[in-house]
């Protein structure tokens, strides 16, 4: 994701609209895409600010959080399951239903991983 525009920015382009120029004239002057300025003018009526909002995942928490010493336990108890079998398991007995991938991330995440090793699967030269 790209870094959004300063806020100086962002109120030179609003008060060029408010002085009575159009919004293709703004985002011309300016040079940024009509959109930008259309979307300037929305959010200083609907918010009044001109701040960008927050980027990324932030403050929320995923699906899977506060299932880390389930998936712990579960793996030492039988470290063999499949991220297929993992996901059947979450749904089964705790309602959550979620992708193999996210599965693998979250345990990736605490240090888990079932790739194997491809420096045990080479062959040894002859």
């Amino acid at each position: 994701m790209g870094k959004p525009h300063p806020v100086e920015l962002r109120e030179r382009v609003v008060a060029f609209v408010d002085e009575g120029h159009g919004h293709r004239e703004a985002a011309r002057h300016f040079r940024v895409s009509p959109k930008f300025v259309n979307d300037m003018i929305k959010l200083r009526r609907e918010t009044g600010a001109l701040s960008a909002k927050p980027q990324g995942n932030l403050g929320r928490a995923g699906k899977l959080n506060g299932l880390q010493d389930w998936g712990r336990a579960r793996l030492a108890e039988r470290g063999d399951l499949t991220l297929d079998e993992l996901c059947l398991e979450l749904a089964q007995f705790h309602g959550v239903t979620v992708h193999r991938s996210s599965v693998g991330r979250w345990l990736h995440r605490f240090g888990l991983s079932h790739k194997k090793n491809p420096a045990r699967q080479r062959t040894v030269p002859a």
